[in-house]
């Protein structure tokens, strides 16, 4: 189930965000927000969530949060943006990347959610 995360997320919001794939959570992080949604089947489907509560497209970034190595994963279709500079599935840019991961590890990192 696609969770909006504003704040540091609940053990019940993680437990519903993993329930779609149960090892690992897809996600769209808004860079400009500072926000992510999280748990759905592909990452378009939380891009287009994100979408609908007022953010831009230019800021939302494809990643992966894999809870039990606390860690996140760069790569997704949704990150293919030729006009941007970014030609590959994986964010290439390094500003980019460290802003999506901190985002990630403040709002999901070490949350327990077992």
């Amino acid at each position: 189930m696609i969770q909006i995360i504003r704040d540091r997320a609940t053990p019940e919001q993680m437990q519903q965000m993993l329930k779609t794939l149960g090892i690992y959570i897809k996600l769209a992080v808004d860079i400009q927000r500072g926000i992510l949604a999280g748990g759905g089947e592909l990452h378009v489907d939380c891009e287009q969530v994100l979408l609908e509560t007022g953010s831009e497209q230019a800021y939302i970034w494809g990643a992966d949060w894999y809870p039990f190595q606390q860690r996140v994963g760069y790569e997704s279709l949704i990150n293919i943006r030729p006009g941007v500079g970014n030609r590959s599935m994986e964010i290439q840019d390094s500003v980019i990347r460290e802003q999506v991961n901190r985002i990630v590890q403040e709002l999901l990192g070490n949350v327990q959610w077992q």
